[in-house]
């Protein structure tokens, strides 16, 4: 970015609410953080509650008017979820379908039929991959860890051979591709184009989970070799269903919002015509709202009328769904706030002005933020939320690719390092019965080879592209 763009920009940026120096800001940037860091490490607070906290320490040490502050922060929350609040609930619906219906389990063991002895981590990889998709993170794993437990019992496997590359799986869909939480919220902070960065998301997930998961899985196998805990094998969830859906049925029901966004973003790149009628067609179909909607809607007869779902029984699947991600959502809308509170702090102007006196190539500072607060916090959506708000006046001057990959780079920094302030270290640990230091050894080494190899690709694709 040259020196005449930043200029540019910073006359073209809102009056921001305080006139701190840079000085002022940087310290009320630490603070700020620190405070959220703080209130979720040593006093257990909910995330959603210090992120708000945070944000009004933020303006505090930066001089400005708390009423401003407010003001920022309610603004930022309510566009946060009104770009992405949709689409975590569609999100959640369908997880949800796919789940009850005993779709998943049709997948895997589709899957897992034709798989077997040096193929088996690479099946559950692709099953991981694929399965997590429409799934948060937490969701995927409470679904898969138990089939993994018991291909790992009746395969006689090495539960690490197979349980880290289902890990793996799901972690580098949770951090890099969307429609998963994180990626949203910073292709929205940063204006992105949802589906070049789906398409690059896909492209940098492939070598990632190849790596960090049934390659790593040899060594962490060695390192690490603990027996199928016995008291987490529990029934089959499509037992409860009169019919499982087909094979066929659930994979073009989980794809078809991917196919769809794809497809949008193919097209604006052929036709480039915003009033060309075909493009206009695929603008509206490939939407994420849309493409999302679409999903829910067929799911309900692919997923829910094989498994003989009643209307009721729908309706209950769509409550039970959109219950547990109101934390989700609270948490994605409060980084929006404490990101617009830095926006309009100035602290983006001055991440600007850093950036272009030290001569850090953006992608590698957004990596570098969300490391920073993901190994402070414990939490990848918190650090990609946070790092998206620093790092998004940045993207103001790149072309549409390199924006995605902004994206990208702060997702993969989002993953670096899960330890014992991160809910995942512990879901992992127990439900592999592991010790602490083994589920160091194994799960955090392989969160940071996803984060590592992630960035790597990331930066190495910005020079080609």
């Amino acid at each position: 970015m040259t020196r005449l763009s930043v200029e540019m920009l910073a006359a073209e940026a809102p009056e921001p609410i305080t006139s701190a120096g840079h000085a002022q800001l940087g310290i009320a940037v630490l603070a700020g953080i620190a405070v959220i860091v703080l209130l979720i490490t040593k006093f257990k607070l909910h995330a959603f509650l210090a992120l708000t906290i945070g944000s009004l320490a933020l303006g505090a040490f930066a001089g400005a008017p708390l009423d401003k502050v407010i003001t920022s922060f309610s603004a930022g929350l309510g566009s946060t979820v009104a770009g992405v609040g949709v689409l975590i609930a569609l999100g959640a619906v369908l997880g949800k379908l796919l789940a009850d219906s005993g779709g998943a389990d049709q997948v895997v063991d589709t899957i897992l039929a034709k798989a077997g002895g040096r193929s088996m981590p690479w099946a559950m990889v692709l099953i991981a991959s694929v399965i997590g998709l429409p799934l948060f993170f937490e969701v995927g794993m409470v679904l898969l860890i138990p089939v993994v437990l018991m291909v790992a019992k009746r395969g006689n496997y090495s539960l690490m051979r197979i349980g880290i590359p289902a890990l793996a799986g799901l972690s580098v869909m949770h951090g890099l591709v969307p429609p998963h939480p994180g990626p949203l919220v910073a292709i929205d902070a940063v204006k992105a184009d949802l589906g070049v960065t789906l398409a690059l998301g896909v492209l940098v997930a492939i070598p990632t989970v190849v790596i960090s998961g049934p390659l790593f899985a040899r060594y962490a196998a060695r390192w690490v070799d603990v027996p199928v805990p016995e008291r987490m094998l529990p029934p089959r969830a499509s037992e409860e269903v009169e019919r499982r859906p087909s094979f066929g049925a659930t994979l073009t029901t989980v794809l078809l919002p991917v196919v769809l966004m794809l497809a949008k973003a193919l097209v604006d790149i052929v036709i480039d015509d915003p009033e060309n009628s075909v493009q206009r067609v695929f603008d509206v179909i490939g939407s994420p709202l849309i493409a999302m909607l679409a999903a829910v809607l067929v799911g309900i007869f692919t997923l829910g009328r094989p498994a003989g779902f009643t209307k009721g029984r729908l309706t209950e699947v769509t409550e039970k769904s959109l219950a547990p991600i109101a934390g989700i959502l609270l948490i994605v809308g409060a980084g929006g706030g404490f990101k617009q509170t830095l926006i309009d702090s100035g602290v983006g102007q001055m991440i600007l002005n850093i950036s272009e006196d030290w001569s850090i190539p953006a992608l590698l500072l957004g990596w570098l933020i969300a490391v920073a607060i993901r190994l402070a916090t414990g939490s990848a959506t918190v650090a990609t939320v946070s790092a998206a708000g620093l790092v998004a006046p940045l993207a103001a001057d790149m072309s549409t690719t390199h924006a995605a990959l902004l994206v990208l780079a702060i997702g993969g920094g989002s993953l670096f390092f899960s330890h014992v302030n991160d809910a995942g270290f512990w879901l992992v640990k127990e439900y592999f019965g592991m010790s602490v230091g083994q589920t160091v050894k194994t799960w955090s080494v392989m969160e940071t080879i996803i984060s590592v190899v992630a960035g790597g690709m990331v930066l190495l694709l910005s020079l080609v592209i």
